[in-house]
């Protein structure tokens, strides 16, 4: 019984570890720029979600960032890294995922 349990919570383990790391699909010199730059936005406007993020990103001219969905995948690439973490807010059915400042800076 112990063995099985045992054998189940380390395979729980190896597979997150075997999981390929997120391709921000920028060079890398432009991937610190554009997460500098969210970064700097999410410190500045506080816990944001996606749309919100995406419209002061707009206004603040990221010309790096071609679609929200790549932006998506920015914002993924930084959670990754420990430079955000994203918070669930079950009561707010509208916003219920909003990204936040992480531990480390950029």
């Amino acid at each position: 019984m112990f063995v099985a349990t045992g054998a189940r919570c380390m395979a729980r383990r190896l597979k997150a570890a075997l999981k390929p790391p997120i391709d921000p699909k920028i060079p890398p010199e432009d991937a610190q720029t554009v997460s500098r730059v969210l970064y700097d936005i999410i410190r500045e406007h506080g816990p944001l979600t996606v749309a919100e993020a995406w419209d002061h990103s707009k206004v603040a001219g990221l010309r790096a960032l071609t679609s929200k969905k790549h932006m998506k995948i920015i914002l993924k690439w930084m959670k990754e890294r420990q430079m955000l973490k994203v918070i669930c807010n079950p009561n707010d059915p509208y916003m219920p995922f909003v990204y936040s400042l992480g531990s480390t800076k950029p």
